[in-house]
């Protein structure tokens, strides 16, 4: 299956620059100048497993195509291309539903390998089907390994990859003070590069999801100064 990913850019040089690379790699790009175009785009090509957005766009921009790429599709991986100087962006962009995002300027290598960890990621929604085939059972919640999915009090969540593998690894190690660097090892991969904030974010956005109250949580619990513990 060809490995298919999304690069929406209006800057013809950078787009050109990261399509060069991500072809180097082994990698099929689909090129997009708009968030209208990404879109249709992504409407016809439904086997990419990863996309690049860039933020600042014109028509709609980077933030609304995640957002309505989210609306319908949780397990696609989406990247988001920020300035240096935008940290608000970085934060943004993983509230509103990205797994990761890239600094401009990006070295080819960066780039490469913050693809290749995520579509490793993606793909496994399909090829980890038959490993771990179970259920981790911690009322009221439910995760499903064969179909990587989570219920609370009989629900469904919906989770996004990167999402799936937060709540995988604390409910396999219930009780277990986890540190910002253990988490991002166990669900980023070691050869990361990216930053310990991207931890706190996706953690943010996952207590939206499952806690009652996301203000004051009971299930993901924080440890000042260290990290996270699954409340069990």
């Amino acid at each position: 299956m060809p490995k298919k990913v999304l690069v929406l850019e209006d800057e013809s040089s950078i787009r050109g620059f990261i399509v060069i690379n991500l072809t180097r790699a082994g990698y099929e790009v689909i090129e997009a100048e708009s968030g209208e175009e990404a879109l249709e785009l992504l409407g016809r090509h439904t086997d990419v497993r990863v996309a690049l957005l860039d933020i600042m766009l014109p028509g709609i921009d980077g933030f609304e195509v995640c957002r309505r790429i989210r609306a319908t599709n949780t397990s696609i991986g989406i990247i988001m291309l920020t300035a240096r100087s935008q940290e608000m962006d970085k934060v943004t962009g993983l509230m509103t539903g990205a797994d990761d995002y890239v600094t401009k300027p990006f070295s080819p290598a960066e780039l490469t390998a913050r693809v290749d960890a995520l579509f490793r990621r993606a793909g496994g929604a399909v090829a980890a089907s038959g490993e771990n085939s179970g259920e981790i059972s911690q009322p009221p919640f439910l995760l499903n390994t064969r179909n990587r999915t989570l219920e609370k009090n009989g629900t469904r969540v919906k989770l996004t990859q990167v999402e799936y593998s937060i709540m995988k690894m604390f409910m396999e190690n219930p009780g277990k003070a986890l540190s910002r660097e253990e988490i991002l090892d166990l669900v980023w991969g070691r050869d990361y590069f990216g930053e310990l904030k991207i931890v706190d974010v996706n953690i943010r956005r996952l207590r939206l999801k499952i806690e009652d109250d996301a203000q004051n949580p009971i299930y993901i619990t924080t440890i000042w100064g260290f990290g996270y513990k699954w409340g069990f």
